[in-house]
């Protein structure tokens, strides 16, 4: 059985599409680009390395989330080249 965070049709790439929304898109002037990822690491790695490459999102970091291919992912999930990844501030209403 595929774990969702391992689809079967992913792209052999050696980059990582990654989206952001609201705030965080704001801040780093970009609802999307490519990254070179090529080879896989864990959701941690590749906050820290977002962090690195955008340092004014680092006072947002504990409220970060992030999903991979559409799923929730958790600190140590992994990221794999030709994955999606979303990182987004949790949404809140009333």
């Amino acid at each position: 059985m595929t774990s969702p965070l391992t689809p079967t049709n992913r792209p052999e790439s050696s980059t990582l599409r990654v989206l952001y929304f609201a705030q965080v898109a704001e801040r780093t002037g970009q609802r999307q680009e490519t990254w070179d990822w090529p080879q896989e690491g864990t959701v941690q790695q590749w906050t820290d390395a977002l962090l690195e490459r955008h340092p004014n999102l680092s006072d947002m970091a504990g409220r970060l989330h992030v999903a991979v291919n559409q799923f929730h992912a958790k600190p140590t999930d992994p990221v794999r080249p030709g994955d999606e990844v979303a990182v987004f501030e949790p949404v809140t209403g009333g």
